[in-house]
């Protein structure tokens, strides 16, 4: 069975990092771009950084400077390395992969322009795992 399994969230102070990971298996583990993206209390799910196919990386402007995505294709997992957390960064963060190569793009546009994006929209989800960060 397809399987995105998140891990490495926690709660940090302001300024403070986290390295969140996420592991593929299954059918989930031939995919074509993957992505990270995150949901806070009371707001939509927003793209936050991805990387396609062909290695292209992609991050939303409130995260840029300071989050990396990087992967591991023999481990089968993404890492998000997140810097100088603030307030804002509070929230459920969820991995997503695609297969489908025009999904792809939309999930690099989605990410581009912080965009929303629904629980169904791309093949593949993690469970998410909680970030929060606190003054």
């Amino acid at each position: 069975q397809a399987q995105l399994a998140e891990s490495g969230g926690g709660s940090v102070q302001t300024g403070g990092s986290l390295r969140l990971s996420c592991t593929a298996s299954g059918g989930a583990s031939s995919n074509l771009c993957m992505g990270w993206f995150r949901q806070a209390p009371g707001k939509e799910r927003e793209g936050v950084a991805s990387f396609d196919g062909g290695g292209t990386i992609s991050y939303a402007d409130s995260v840029k400077g300071r989050f990396t995505i990087s992967r591991d294709p023999d481990k089968n997992t993404v890492y998000l390395q997140m810097n100088d957390l603030k307030l804002e960064d509070t929230a459920i963060y969820y991995c997503a992969a695609e297969s489908r190569f025009p999904e792809c793009i939309r999930m690099q546009t989605t990410v581009i322009l912080g965009a929303s994006a629904s629980a169904t929209e791309f093949q593949f989800w993690g469970q998410g795992t909680q970030v929060t960060v606190s003054s």
